[in-house]
């Protein structure tokens, strides 16, 4: 998984991982790094970069599911794929 940076429109950051020997765009909420200390708050991009990385297998995993058809576990069923245009 490589996190290429916040996108303001949707308030996610996209990352792109490999499924089945493709690569796939997603879209990771960014409110999934704000701890209840800051509710209504934009976590930093340190904070979003340190929760992607400890939560990296989870997110793959949901990532890997979504592409294949299937719906992760909440909260991760959150995450929306991107399509190639």
């Amino acid at each position: 998984m490589d996190v290429k940076g916040r996108d303001p429109e949707t308030e996610c950051y996209r990352v792109i991982h490999d499924v089945d020997g493709k690569t796939v765009t997603a879209l990771v909420p960014e409110r999934f790094a704000a701890g209840l200390h800051m509710v209504g708050a934009r976590p930093s991009h340190q904070d979003a970069y340190v929760w992607m990385a400890e939560h990296r297998t989870k997110i793959e995993t949901a990532i890997d599911q979504l592409a294949r058809g299937k719906t992760p576990r909440a909260p991760f069923d959150q995450i929306v794929l991107l399509k190639d245009l």
